[in-house]
């Protein structure tokens, strides 16, 4: 292989180190219980389940790609996506499926 060659290939799999770094932290940073900021709306959130308004025993398997997070009912499809736009320690702000903005306190 040339050097050019080795470079890309470098590259490549830094990027996807990087991003499964990435996911990970978000999957820990999200984990806890959420309250909507303007109403009762509970989010739980462990590191195998995903469950809104609901206990954990019904709630969904997720995962978490870049800044997506799947959720699917039993491994299900198709997936419901949450695009995360905002995660802190305290705020959490997630686009919905139907394109609803939910800011999340804890």
């Amino acid at each position: 292989m040339t050097k050019y060659a080795l470079s890309i290939v470098y590259v490549a799999c830094a990027s996807v180190l990087f991003t499964s770094a990435c996911s990970h932290s978000h999957k820990s940073k999200l984990q806890g219980e959420w309250k909507l900021k303007s109403g009762e709306t509970k989010l739980k959130i462990s590191d195998k389940k995903f469950a809104m308004d609901s206990d954990l025993q019904y709630a969904e398997d997720y995962f978490v790609k870049d800044d997506t997070i799947f959720t699917s009912f039993e491994g299900n499809q198709p997936y419901t996506k949450f695009v995360v736009q905002k995660l802190e320690d305290h705020d959490l702000k997630l686009l919905s499926p139907d394109s609803t903005v939910m800011e999340f306190t804890r």
